[in-house]
């Protein structure tokens, strides 16, 4: 749960009064229907990213702030939970594909990465240093140093991207 009552930006719109949040989502675009976040947790992000507390958005919703907080916290979860099935669904459709797996030296890695490229007819733009600190970067903590601590997929799509994803 979101327990931060402090603006969510730190340059929040000097009137936060008039800040409309149906408004907010139609000039985003937002549609429920298409969407995995309710009206009401589309409501809440878009007030919260324009910079009003969580007290500010109960008091205009009329309910209290720990439910503000809890609605928040859920669509925050329903964002990753989106984010993570859209890596997962481009992992399925890259032509690459290559696990890495726990107790791997880093230094390894990219041959892996190039050798399932050469196969695929994929070229990767990338040199080998350049390729180990986007794997590195993008693992967080699942790296250490030259040591890859959890198990990595690395997916290379058709353009050369790479994206590494965490089980």
């Amino acid at each position: 749960m979101v327990a931060d009552d402090a603006p969510a930006d730190s340059d929040p719109d000097p009137d936060r009064d008039s800040v409309d949040a149906a408004d907010l989502l139609e000039r985003a675009g937002f549609d429920a229907a298409e969407s995995v976040l309710t009206d009401r947790q589309a409501e809440v992000l878009a007030l919260r990213e324009r910079g009003l507390r969580q007290s500010d958005i109960a008091d205009r919703l009329g309910t209290s702030r720990a439910n503000v907080s809890s609605v928040e916290a859920s669509a925050r979860d329903n964002v990753e939970r989106a984010r993570e099935t859209v890596a997962f669904a481009e992992a399925l459709s890259a032509p690459v594909r290559v696990e890495i797996e726990q107790g791997t030296d880093l230094y390894d890695a990219p041959k892996r990465v190039y050798d399932a490229c050469d196969e695929a007819g994929v070229k990767v733009n990338q040199t080998a240093p350049e390729l180990m600190k986007a794997i590195g970067d993008r693992a967080g903590d699942a790296v250490r140093g030259r040591e890859v601590r959890s198990r990595l997929f690395v997916t290379v799509d058709a353009d050369g991207q790479i994206r590494v994803r965490r089980p």
